[in-house]
Formats: C-alpha cells, sequence, structure tokens
C-alpha cells in the first residue's frame, strides 16, 4: 500500500473512531489502533499527534504497551455483545445463525475479558 493509501486508512479509521465516541456500538478503540499503525507507515506526525491526544491517545498507548483493554470498555463491549445476540433472539433468527452468532461472540468475549486492565 502507498503513503497515500495508508493516510487515507488512517484519517478514515479516525472519522469512524470519532463517530464511535458518540454512537454506542461502533468500537472506538479498535478504529484508533487501526489509525495509529497506518500513520505509522504514512505519517509520523499525524501518530504523534493522535498517541499524544489527551483524550484519544491513552487507550492506544495502554494497548501498544501492555495490550490492555480498560475495565469501563471491556464491560461495554461484552454489554453490547449480549444484547446483539439478545436482538437476534427476539427477531427470531435461525437456530444455525445464532449458534454460529453465539460462539463468534463468545469467543471475542472471552479475549476482550482476558486482556489485563
Amino acid at each position: 500500500m502507498t503513503r497515500i493509501g495508508f493516510l487515507i486508512l488512517g484519517w478514515g479509521a479516525v472519522v469512524l473512531g470519532l463517530i464511535g465516541v458518540v454512537l454506542p456500538g461502533l468500537p472506538t478503540t479498535v478504529f484508533l489502533i487501526v489509525a495509529a499503525y497506518a500513520f505509522g507507515k504514512a505519517s509520523p506526525r499525524a501518530r504523534a499527534w493522535l498517541v499524544d491526544h489527551a483524550h484519544l491517545g491513552p487507550p492506544i498507548r495502554d494497548w501498544e504497551e501492555r495490550g490492555a483493554i480498560s475495565a469501563r470498555s471491556k464491560m461495554l463491549a461484552v454489554t453490547m455483545m449480549a444484547a446483539v445476540f439478545a436482538l437476534s433472539l427476539i427477531l427470531g433468527l435461525a437456530t444455525w445463525v445464532l449458534i454460529v452468532q453465539g460462539l463468534c461472540l463468545l469467543g471475542a468475549a472471552t479475549f476482550v475479558l482476558s486482556r489485563p486492565d
């Protein structure tokens, strides 16, 4: 991927991350980690701005330094996973879909909860 491609990816991820700040269910930190990676490939200045940002930077630094996810983020993530699964049950999705979804969500929740705070 070219420098321009990484810049587009980085800024696109920042935009999605900022939308995630106000829209419940859209993961903010994941998009910011992607943005930090992309900026690391294309623009050290943009990466430094993002990682040093007072509000956006701490979760990125926690992830990069310790693979950590805050307790608040863990609870929000697991709650949203449970809400999505409950909605799927209410909507009456096919049993095989519920099984696949349940297994995927269980794996994701296990990973999130296994990370240090």
